[in-house]
């Protein structure tokens, strides 16, 4: 009988390490991923993977590191310039131990900015990464595993309106995170918004070049767009070569966003 256990034990290892993306809502949808344009990929997958535990996946073309929650797809080519500037200002991890990670972190000669109490009374920092990505860092000591992907952080003068838009496209609801109240979940990961005193960039070239969604049928996902009057930047495709069917949209404030099928399989 322990033999037995053992090996279905086994067997469901291989199913579990690939489980990375959240499970879907009633929608069929989950988050998916951030895609970064950076001037060195080779080392920022290995940051990716010696700091956030991070797996490497190459299909065809296509460079991505497996987190739990999330993937990071990576291009290599010189960004525009740091997520700091644009919408998109920067996404989020919870960790374990936030000391350990920053102390590691900056052993390696890497910059981070001094810790702070954030909006969940926890502690929490910002590290950057090369090209100027801006990543934010929030303690969380029962978190099961090392790190896990958490939010992804919008900045504009129009935030509110931003984030009604998210929630009548990808059926969301409002759900206040700590002191913030203008906030809804997808699955795998919370959106905030925020005011910004000045015009932000758009997200496309940058850095944090767009922000990906995940779905069971995108097909049938991008015809309740169409309805809707959504306009498609790259309408639905299938690319085998990468293993994804995908399609482009833009938000109102400029976040480039694309929508796949095929990364829970990455």
């Amino acid at each position: 009988m322990r033999l037995l256990t053992s090996l279905l034990l086994l067997l469901l290892l291989p199913i579990a390490a690939q489980a990375q993306l959240a499970v879907p809502n009633e929608k069929g949808m989950t988050y998916g991923h951030v895609h970064l344009n950076v001037s060195d990929i080779e080392l920022h997958k290995k940051l990716w993977v010696e700091h956030f535990n991070g797996v490497v996946v190459q299909k065809g073309p296509l460079t991505a590191v497996r987190l739990p929650n999330m993937l990071v797809a990576l291009t290599a080519t010189t960004p525009t310039g740091g997520s700091g500037a644009t919408v998109m200002d920067h996404f989020g991890f919870k960790v374990r131990n936030i000391e350990k990670f920053l102390a590691k972190w900056q052993a390696a000669g890497l910059p981070a900015e001094t810790p702070f109490t954030g909006a969940e009374g926890q502690l929490n920092a910002y590290v950057i990464f090369p090209d100027n990505v801006r990543v934010e860092l929030q303690e969380d000591q029962g978190l099961s595993t090392e790190i896990s992907g958490y939010h992804i952080h919008f900045y504009t003068p129009d935030y509110e309106s931003l984030m009604a838009w998210y929630v009548d496209i990808f059926g969301l609801e409002v759900r206040a995170r700590g002191r913030i109240a203008t906030t809804t979940n997808a699955p795998g990961m919370n959106m905030s918004f925020a005011n910004s005193t000045t015009p932000r960039l758009p997200t496309r070239g940058s850095a944090l070049d767009h922000i990906g969604f995940e779905f069971d049928d995108l097909e049938a996902f991008c015809k309740e767009l169409e309805a809707k009057g959504i306009q498609f930047v790259v309408p639905f495709r299938d690319i085998p070569a990468i293993g994804l069917k995908i399609a482009f949209i833009t938000d109102p404030s400029g976040v480039y966003i694309e929508l796949t099928q095929g990364y829970d399989e990455y």
